[in-house]
């Protein structure tokens, strides 16, 4: 079996018995490409338990307190006939993009989202300027993967479609024909996920409830707002497939995205999906995606229409081909062998 060393800058937690991480694609990804590779994972180390439970009997997980000691994992692998699967652009995974080049490695970079708006959103235009020249340097040593030709920039690289669906995310669904404004967003709570405008969007209108699902265990989000309900990161799926279906519309807040995860879990629960205008790019890839202002008067615009159109509109979700966990695995494997 050939070996493959996973890169990344997610912070993961770990004790004597297991290993956590807050995002699921660094779960998940590492553990269904050990069915092909022999992975190392090379990450960052935190002192706070994460949400989701890796396992670390499928792979290899070296996690490092600072660049100093991350390098040096690194450092360690270069006696291995390997390549190496850089997870996103940072300044750590930067780094260790310009150390490998050194050596001549073999490096695959694979974007989850657009860094661009993602460093602009954080920390102003200095941030797209930084990002912009991280990205310049890596795509001229690289290889690329994406999910996405927006985040490509023109340049050329291998589009995947990541996803998270199972056959149990396919289960039978009872949809229910009366529609209730119920409104669910699942996701990490940061700015660029636009999570907060949303709550300043909706909060003063009793009318439309939302359900955000994605604190950390650890963090307290404080919300007078009757209508807003706040839950932490649900691991079980289970249990977050009952919460898509309890809800009405799935709605994705974000200032950017690559290709998200939890819009085909909301299609494939049969969920019509509301984004603001910074997506407008994802109108058009599924059936049921629709587009508003960032605005609460645009918003309940939008909220009417699918009322008003609610059975036809879940059968244009049922005719959509959505991608599977399966076949992101398949598809990444193809991108990295070739």
């Amino acid at each position: 079996m050939n070996s493959l060393i996973i890169i990344s800058n997610e912070k993961f937690y770990m004790d004597e018995k297991a290993c956590y991480c807050d995002n699921i694609d660094m779960k998940s990804t590492p553990e269904e490409l050990s069915n092909i590779y022999e992975v190392l994972l090379i990450a960052r180390k935190f002192n706070i338990k994460r949400a989701f439970e890796v396992d670390r009997s499928r792979f290899n997980v070296s996690l490092n307190t600072n660049v100093i000691s991350y390098l040096l994992s690194i450092l360690k692998t270069l006696k291995l006939k390997t390549k190496y699967l850089v997870f996103s652009i940072t300044p750590y995974t930067f780094l260790a993009t310009l150390f490998l080049s050194i050596f001549r490695r073999k490096v695959f970079v694979y974007l989850r989202s657009d860094g661009f708006d993602e460093y602009q959103a954080k920390f102003g235009f200095i941030g797209k300027i930084i990002y912009g020249i991280m990205f310049n340097i890596s795509k001229t040593l690289t290889d690329t993967i994406s999910c996405s030709k927006k985040i490509l920039r023109g340049n050329d690289g291998k589009i995947v479609s990541p996803s998270q669906l199972n056959p149990e995310w396919f289960s039978e669904n009872n949809l229910n024909s009366t529609f209730v404004p119920k409104l669910i967003y699942v996701g990490r709570l940061k700015k660029e996920k636009g999570v907060f405008s949303l709550i300043d969007i909706i909060k003063n209108d009793e009318n439309i409830s939302l359900t955000i699902v994605g604190a950390a265990a650890e963090k307290e989000i404080l919300s007078e707002a009757k209508n807003i309900k706040i839950l932490n990161i649900e691991t079980d799926t289970k249990k977050l497939i009952k919460l898509y279906d309890n809800h009405s519309i799935f709605i994705l807040p974000s200032f950017t995205e690559g290709h998200p995860m939890v819009l085909l879990e909301a299609l494939a629960r049969g969920k019509p999906v509301i984004v603001f205008k910074e997506l407008n790019y994802l109108i058009g890839l599924y059936k049921g995606v629709f587009l508003c202002e960032r605005n609460l008067s645009s918003l309940k615009k939008c909220i009417n229409h699918i009322k008003l159109n609610y059975d036809s509109i879940i059968e244009l979700i049922k005719s959509n081909r959505l991608p599977t966990n399966r076949d992101f695995i398949n598809d990444l494997d193809k991108a990295i062998s070739n």
